[in-house]
């Protein structure tokens, strides 16, 4: 620079020479300094509680006169608006069931969550490599009108003077509303996932998403989540709230396109899995006192409420979402509004949902703990054989670890085998974080431990079969062996 005419030694001296002095002296400030409890907080914190401070359980519904505005306002385009005949489609079928408050899939359910904090007043904001339409074309936050390719965000037209969905005349709506961003990146899982951490550290008002194009792509930005996410409270004492999509399931796609590698995300939690820590909804800290959340939501309510939450709390904590694929358009796999209405909540376990197989607790054979979307797949299986005696119990949320709704279950089912089931080769997904757990929570709350056996893959270095042959037979022998032992 020098040589070039840019600087002057003079200047570049007298720039060495300050940074010099600046370092010495912050070094020397550093031998006594004594950390405080409130060095975390930083000025758009205040309002934040420590890890310390006791957050209490939130309500995240959201009235249904609300849900439907939204509903409406993300099915909607101005009149002048080309839209594509497919997407016609889609937006028609996300107004039928906004209409009907029923069969709410999970792209409706994800917009629903965004447009309602919009309305709040929180900026919402999702990056990644295809997140406008989302990779399996669920998303559609953004449509291009086909004669001018003008682009058209419904979310950003929900205030009252900017909607165009006609919404009822009684319901209240803010005149302003909160900006939604989703912008597709380029190849750089590290860059972006990085500056979206940033993000999240200068603005905790805002629901900061980051999604991978699959699950598996996340391993472009492993460092930055070893580095920077999984310890960043540990090490500085400075709260994220950011969030982490990362598509996740066994649809015999392959090794590269099934796994979002559940395992290493658990792994790096820091919960002790032979001590349950106090449970009751008026103490629980559990999330306040760890450093992520892992969530394998299977349906799109407890998906809405789990993205409300992140918001809603007086802390933050990173959230990992273990996306599905295919339960996106799995007729199975809907909610209705009233899921999402007031006074609901997120749920951290959802219990059996067959009344007969309730009913017949006492003569249940097998419980079955599992997470994802594996859950469909064995209710699918249990019905075709006509079972009342194998009860299926879905961990929603995988860590923090739910010890009481995990005995509570054990509990109802008291002459059952405890199974823990999962898509994922035995190295790998929850098994191994679960398992411990398990007897865990049965041993401490119910006195009678009961250590789960295993079912799904064998172990492997891969994360999956290529080909489609061998992963149904996989899948065929997980169902034998849940349906089918001892029997």
């Amino acid at each position: 620079m020098i040589a070039e005419g840019v600087l002057t030694a003079e200047k570049a001296k007298e720039v060495r020479d300050f940074t010099t002095a600046s370092y010495e002296a912050d070094l020397e400030a550093s031998k006594t300094y004594e950390s405080k409890e409130s060095d975390w907080l930083a000025s758009k914190w205040k309002d934040f509680k420590s890890p310390n401070q006791l957050s209490r359980i939130r309500t995240t519904g959201v009235e249904l006169d609300t849900l439907k505005h939204v509903g409406a306002t993300v099915s909607t385009v101005p009149e002048s608006f080309t839209l594509h005949r497919q997407m016609k489609k889609i937006f028609k079928a996300r107004e039928t069931t906004i209409n009907e408050s029923k069969g709410i899939d999970w792209g409706t359910a994800e917009g629903l969550a965004f447009g309602s904090l919009l309305l709040e007043g929180n900026h919402v904001r999702i990056t990644g490599q295809d997140v406008q339409r989302g990779t399996f074309s669920h998303r559609h936050a953004t449509v291009k009108d086909q004669k001018t390719e003008e682009e058209y965000i419904p979310l950003n037209n929900l205030a009252r003077h900017l909607s165009p969905s006609a919404p009822m005349n009684e319901l209240s709506l803010p005149d302003t509303q909160a900006e939604f961003t989703a912008r597709n990146s380029i190849l750089s899982e590290f860059g972006v996932l990085g500056f979206e951490l940033g993000y999240s550290l200068e603005n905790p008002n805002s629901l900061i998403m980051w999604e991978a194009q699959f699950g598996d792509f996340m391993n472009g930005a492993q460092i930055m989540i070893d580095q920077f996410i999984a310890a960043g409270e540990d090490k500085w004492m400075r709260q994220s709230g950011l969030v982490m999509l990362l598509p996740h399931g066994y649809d015999g796609m392959g090794a590269e396109h099934s796994s979002s590698r559940v395992e290493r995300f658990l792994q790096m939690v820091d919960e002790d899995p032979h001590h349950v820590p106090p449970m009751h909804a008026e103490e629980r800290m559990q999330v306040q006192r760890h450093n992520w959340q892992i969530v394998n939501c299977t349906t799109p309510a407890n998906y809405f409420h789990c993205l409300r939450r992140q918001v809603h709390r007086d802390f933050r904590k990173p959230l990992i979402v273990i996306a599905p694929k295919n339960l996106l358009r799995n007729r199975a796999c809907t909610s209705t509004l009233e899921e999402m209405g007031p006074d609901t909540i997120f749920h951290r376990v959802l219990n059996e949902q067959d009344e007969a197989v309730v009913a017949n607790a006492a003569n249940v054979r097998t419980l079955v703990f599992c997470t994802g979307q594996i859950y469909y797949e064995l209710e699918a299986a249990r019905k075709a054989r006509g079972l009342d005696d194998v009860a299926l119990v879905r961990l929603e949320q995988i860590a923090p670890f739910a010890f009481d709704r995990v005995a509570e279950n054990a509990a109802l089912y008291p002459n059952a085998e405890v199974l823990f089931a999962q898509q994922e080769p035995k190295n790998m997904g929850a098994y191994a974080y679960c398992m411990p757990r398990i007897m865990t929570a049965t041993r401490e709350l119910n006195d009678a431990e009961k250590r789960p056996r295993y079912v799904g893959r064998a172990v492997s270095a891969a994360p999956a079969t290529g080909m489609g042959a061998v992963h149904k037979a996989e899948y065929d022998l997980i169902n034998s062996e849940v349906f089918d032992m001892n029997r």
